[in-house]
């Protein structure tokens, strides 16, 4: 981390202003810190009462590996957002999730842990390097692509 880097973090009530995602499909409770958009933590809560648990599985409920995925790409969008929005309201669009891995089960109970770091930027188009953790265990990585973009006029 540079000298001028400074660590920060997002509230839920930021991440409203920052993400077009709502319950049940906000997947990250809080970003618990940042540096800039090129490093953050955040962090998820995971409950029984969310509502893929009532179909994956039955008696054996385990987090979709998707919503993993997405709450990773979630935690880089509110970043870029924050960094790149300029008070504005924009939108960051998911492009493309490589090198997806999942190295164990996330369960009700536990504490989702999703580390970013980006990897590159060109233009409006951001790349990071994702890993999400319950305590040590590594539980899922993966190489996500964004872009951001003004949200499109009402039709």
């Amino acid at each position: 981390m540079s000298d001028e880097a400074t660590l920060d973090s997002i509230q839920i009530g930021e991440l409203f202003r920052l993400l077009p995602h709502r319950y049940p499909f906000l997947l990250i409770d809080r970003i618990v810190d940042m540096d800039r958009d090129e490093r953050a933590t955040a962090i998820k809560n995971v409950t029984v009462n969310e509502p893929h648990f009532n179909g994956h599985f039955p008696g054996e409920p385990i987090m979709p590996g998707v919503l993993i995925v997405e709450a990773m790409a979630q935690t880089c969008g509110a970043i870029v957002a924050r960094r790149h929005s300029a008070g504005k309201r924009k939108l960051v669009y998911f492009m493309t999730i490589d090198e997806c891995k999942f190295r164990r089960p996330v369960v009700p109970g536990d504490v989702l842990q999703i580390k970013v770091e980006k990897l590159k930027q060109r233009g409006n188009i951001f790349r990071y390097s994702c890993h999400a953790f319950v305590g040590t265990a590594r539980a899922a990585e993966a190489v996500i692509s964004a872009m951001m973009v003004d949200p499109s006029e009402p039709s």
